[in-house]
């Protein structure tokens, strides 16, 4: 199965969704890292009506942060297999850090094999922040992370490999050696650490991560900088519906919301 999520074919209306008590959208795998406690908050809050998530864990490392990432990956599929006889429309890979540091070949090859293995499209976050880069015309992004500095460089390389030219990247003021750190970020620790960032020349900016939380932190730039403003949770939600054939469920943007509109007023406290 090719891992395409603009294949034809992927999203059309499946008749077992009509008899869905919850899901009538689609249902939604999300494999989020082991320790990670900001992705189903935040994938709550933007999910339109209709489409329900079941969550399955990422394993990895407990001592060394870059063969965690690594490792992600690598055992996705026993993460998968968790999901027993359930088979979710479509799955999204919401570890944008494993993607910098394999790199975007083995990123593709890997998301690849899964899919053909269980028959369902997966989609990383950075292939869904890149999926949004390219709907909103951008090319020149500035890039806010809250990796360590050498999974910064690696971002960094990623876009550039990935065709995109960075204006600027910064990080969080914050000791992040042990990535799992990054979930105790809160947003008035990114917009402070967020002005060290040259946004003024970029097309897009983009929180990038998606164990930091960023959905008030959207909101908030966005009426800074008068930039599209996307982050990783963001553009994975929107690039799921949208695999699923779910454009209809999802509200036209605003001010402070890309891509899609509705899901600030829905922000957990």
């Amino acid at each position: 199965m090719k891992n395409d999520y603009h294949d034809k074919g992927v999203g059309q209306f499946h008749e077992s969704q009509a008899t869905r008590e919850y899901g009538n959208g689609a249902i939604l795998g999300i494999a989020v890292p082991q320790a990670n406690p900001v992705v189903e908050p935040e994938f709550a809050a933007l999910l339109p009506a209709g489409f329900s998530m079941m969550v399955t864990r990422l394993s990895g490392s407990r001592t060394d942060s870059r063969q965690r990432m690594v490792d992600y990956l690598t055992n996705l599929p026993m993460s998968l297999d968790a999901y027993d006889t359930a088979k979710p429309d479509a799955v999204g890979y919401a570890c944008t850090g494993s993607s910098y540091v394999v790199g975007a070949e083995a990123e593709n090859r890997a998301l690849s094999d899964a899919a053909e293995k269980f028959g369902y499209p997966i989609i990383s976050s950075a292939q869904a922040i890149l999926a949004a880069i390219k709907h909103l015309s951008a090319r020149r992004i500035a890039v806010f992370a809250p990796y360590p500095p050498w999974m910064v460089e690696l971002s960094k390389a990623y876009w550039v490999e990935r065709g995109m030219d960075i204006a600027s990247c910064a990080s969080i003021a914050f000791d992040t050696t042990d990535t799992r750190d990054i979930y105790s970020i809160t947003t008035p620790m990114a917009l402070q650490s967020f002005q060290a960032l040259r946004w003024q020349d970029a097309d897009a900016i983009v929180f990038t991560g998606t164990g930091m939380p960023t959905l008030r932190a959207i909101a908030e730039v966005s009426k800074l900088t008068g930039k599209p403003v996307l982050s990783s949770n963001l553009c994975l939600a929107w690039a799921l519906v949208k695999a699923c054939g779910g454009e209809d469920y999802l509200t036209p943007p605003g001010p402070g919301e890309p891509l899609f509109g509705g899901w600030s007023t829905r922000i957990p406290v």
